[in-house]
């Protein structure tokens, strides 16, 4: 866990409130008649005329073909990693976008779902239960806490609402890479490197992003290499700030 000095802080919190800018922008477009590729457009003009990067476009990770946009816009089933493109938006869709910037060699990255008109009670559980989830986790994230408190809150929160967690993707530390360790599944596993022992402290800065699915956890990736999917293609949630360990309260970066 690399922790960050205050001042390091600081331009993560710059890099951070143009993320929250952009899902602002993201919120106001995501209506039924409007595509994907607008949106994306539209928020990497944002970016630029802030004086950041998208740290998204051209990213390239695990051997996968370098990513093509600026934002990751997932409808419906798509769990992350949707490409932006010509599809319209319909009344109904449920929208998660995922923003990444590059500020002064510091990165922000936050996420959040969108209803595109009226969505089903369903869909509308779905939301609430995964931000709440969310901001639940960003609550525990305190000096001294164990980091797997945050994943078992996360966990807990998801399936005592009759939702699943994604486990094929995770949450992570942010600086000046966008990936740092260490790695935040969002639900209790032996299987990450001291999960069980490491213990959050000041000036560390984590990206918490539970991934909810109304059926089952498993996914799949789509021919383009970028896309995921739910197995069972049911509806996807994804809730995602990045978040500093303070002396007190928990600061989130990246919130307008």
């Amino acid at each position: 866990m690399i922790l960050k000095s205050r001042r390091e802080i600081v331009l993560m919190r710059d890099a951070g409130k143009v993320v929250a800018e952009c899902l602002e922008l993201c919120r106001e477009m995501s209506k039924p008649g409007v595509t994907t590729i607008e949106i994306d457009r539209r928020v990497e003009a944002l970016i630029r005329q802030r004086g950041a990067t998208p740290a998204f476009k051209g990213y390239s990770l695990y051997g996968k073909p370098p990513y093509p946009a600026s934002i990751c816009a997932s409808i419906n089933e798509e769990v992350v990693h949707g490409i932006p493109d010509a599809r319209v938006l319909e009344d109904g869709d449920i929208l998660s976008i995922d923003v990444g910037t590059c500020l002064k060699h510091y990165y922000g990255d936050a996420a959040a779902t969108f209803p595109v008109g009226t969505i089903s009670r369903e869909a509308a559980k779905l939301l609430e239960v995964t931000k709440t989830a969310l901001f639940k986790a960003i609550e525990k994230m305190r000096s001294g806490v164990k980091l797997r408190e945050l994943s078992r809150t996360i966990q807990q929160n998801a399936e005592s609402q009759g939702f699943s967690v994604v486990r094929d993707f995770v949450g992570h530390g942010i600086g000046t890479k966008m990936h740092e360790d260490p790695q935040v599944p969002n639900f209790v596993s032996a299987g990450f490197p001291g999960f069980h022992t490491t213990v959050l402290k000041p000036g560390a800065v984590l990206a918490l992003e539970p991934m909810l699915n109304v059926g089952g956890s498993a996914v799949e990736e789509l021919g383009n290499k970028w896309t995921v999917v739910t197995k069972d293609r049911k509806l996807s949630a994804h809730f995602e700030h990045s978040v500093a360990v303070t002396d007190g309260e928990p600061e989130i970066l990246t919130a307008l």
